[in-house]
């Protein structure tokens, strides 16, 4: 009776709260419930973390060289054009990177935004397949804790962010996001070419330069809304979680970038034997 009793309370807290989503998603793959994703992500995890490697165990690494090339510039195709629509929809044609509010109409604008929006939550799914990847190649040492994590986070939090706010100052992450990707799968197609493209690759610390710019802005961009008044944004929730995702990021990332760059104790892998991440 007392569990029956939690479920209902559950089931009503849940209707009363997904009453806020946004219309506009009515009908939209995926956005129906949260479920689906959390399904996906559940999946997602068990098969690298146990199934996979239990498959693996007594097999070969599968030689993905030529699906992992068209796979890593797909992902650069995709990013850029995500990055073009993110910058149409707001962040090239009127936002002030301050108090950027979601706008819930159904101008031309407004509906890219969605679109776009959408577009980069779904990515997340195809990137699980960086993971994937490593299982199937019975690269074990790259599939970490902070991977998996990363990978998991992004597309449940984006169900969120998308169905409830489209649009507005929480999206500068991903603009950034999808920057950054054009050129972290650039490299790592370039990797999947093979050794006679190693040479390329020497730019390597200037993409992790790259990445740790790019959650400085977004925690300074994001901290904006603690230093402001009167900042009408609709959901403060999401500002929080983003700041707190990014900080934790840029902390890792100085770590890295502290102990394989300035205290020279880890060398770049181009540097040490010309092997990226896909390789």
């Amino acid at each position: 009776m007392a569990f029956s009793n939690l479920t209902s309370k559950a089931v009503l807290l849940y209707d009363e709260w997904i009453k806020d989503a946004d219309p506009r998603l009515e009908g939209w793959p995926l956005m129906s419930s949260p479920f689906p994703t959390t399904f996906i992500v559940g999946t997602y995890i068990y098969f690298v973390t146990s199934l996979g490697p239990r498959i693996m165990e007594n097999k070969k690494p599968f030689e993905l060289r030529q699906i992992m090339v068209f796979y890593n510039f797909s992902v650069v195709a995709l990013s850029l054009y995500m990055t073009y629509e993110f910058l149409m929809s707001g962040w090239a044609t009127g936002y002030s990177f301050r108090c950027d509010i979601v706008d819930y109409s159904r101008s031309p604008t407004a509906l890219r935004m969605v679109r776009t929006c959408w577009l980069y939550y779904f990515s997340k799914f195809i990137e699980l397949l960086d993971t994937i990847f490593f299982v199937l190649r019975k690269k074990s040492n790259q599939v970490t804790f902070l991977h998996v994590f990363h990978h998991s986070i992004m597309p449940w939090t984006w169900w969120f962010g998308v169905k409830f706010a489209a649009g507005g100052l929480g999206t500068f992450h991903a603009l950034l996001n999808c920057i950054v990707h054009v050129v972290m799968y650039t490299y790592y197609g370039i990797c999947s070419l093979g050794p006679a493209y190693y040479k390329y690759l020497w730019w390597k610390k200037y993409m992790t330069t790259m990445q740790l710019v790019q959650f400085i802005l977004i925690t300074g961009h994001i901290g904006q809304i603690y230093l402001m008044d009167d900042c009408p944004y609709q959901y403060p929730i999401f500002m929080f979680i983003i700041w707190l995702y990014g900080s934790m990021f840029l902390v890792l990332f100085l770590h890295f970038w502290y102990h394989a760059y300035t205290k020279g104790k880890r060398l770049p892998k181009t540097a040490k034997n010309g092997i990226g991440k896909d390789q």
